[in-house]
């Protein structure tokens, strides 16, 4: 590895097409304003560097961040970039993690709407993200001990699993597909429509409207509170650990609930079973 200490970069394309470099403390700003600074590297290792100017990581095989900050004027940081490891970072330039694959993040703090954008194979844990349609498209997430603020999360997502997660976001995981959410917490309005084969383990739900027009679904241990009109037109199994305070026209299947507010039944096609006590 050719190691760079101490340097302050800002031209254009500064290290493109390097191989094989450690930057340690280095800083990439400056009056020049250039972006791309290490488009189609390989083999790149960061420590305590700190990033202020625009697309530094495109077309990156082999990137490893520690202890690094990648400012809101780092815009669309990473893009297209295959394996990955990012530690005690802060990630907060629009548009990150973009169109990657195969990425590992820990200890990380994210402010970054539009984050994680049709990526596959990212495993996230012990981490901070605030974000407007986080990980939108994305596939073979793995998240432990991830806490989000955020609107519009995990929509069309496929094949994924998260744990001990805390979740603050509204219209999450809709279409998303083949999903488990395990000893978890999910509060936000309308959660999980139209998704497919997800499964809630051991979780608390909190909102309004919840887990409708749904295929497959399944609750296993969970507690729905403040969650009124839930499971309209879905096909669902749910075991319930807390009274519901609506639920409405479920399509198919059976939930198991020990008290419920009021039952709607006002769609001649549904037919799901409610047992209630």
């Amino acid at each position: 590895m050719t190691l760079i200490r101490d340097q302050v970069f800002d031209e254009e394309r500064a290290l493109y097409g390097s191989r094989g470099v450690e930057l340690v403390n280095c800083r990439f700003d400056g009056p020049a304003d250039g972006e791309s600074a290490l488009k189609e590297c390989r083999d790149v290792k960061v420590q305590d560097c700190y990033f202020n100017l625009r697309y530094p990581f495109w077309h990156v095989t082999n990137l490893e961040i520690e202890g690094s900050e990648l400012t809101p004027l780092c815009r669309a940081a990473l893009w297209y970039t295959e394996n990955v490891s990012i530690r005690n970072t802060k990630l907060h330039g629009i548009k990150a993690l973009r169109e990657c694959a195969e990425a590992r993040l820990e200890g990380c703090d994210i402010v970054s709407p539009e984050f994680g954008w049709s990526v596959r194979g990212v495993e996230m844990k012990d981490s901070h993200a605030e974000s407007e349609y986080f990980m939108l498209r994305s596939e073979r997430l793995h998240f432990d001990h991830v806490s989000l603020k955020g609107k519009y999360s995990f929509q069309y997502i496929t094949d994924s699993v998260f744990t001990n997660c805390d979740f603050d976001t509204k219209d999450a995981f809709w279409h998303a597909k083949n999903v488990v959410i395990r000893d978890s917490v999910v509060k936000g309005e309308y959660l999980a429509w139209y998704c497919e084969n997800v499964t809630f383990e051991n979780c608390t739900l909190i909102g309004t409207q919840p887990l409708c027009y749904c295929k497959g679904l399944k609750l296993i241990n969970c507690r729905m509170l403040d969650t009124d009109l839930s499971f309209e037109k879905s096909e669902v199994e749910a075991t319930l650990l807390s009274p519901i305070d609506s639920i409405k026209n479920p399509r198919s299947g059976c939930i198991r609930v020990p008290a419920v507010g009021e039952i709607i039944r006002d769609d001649p096609e549904s037919a799901g079973e409610i047992l209630v006590g």
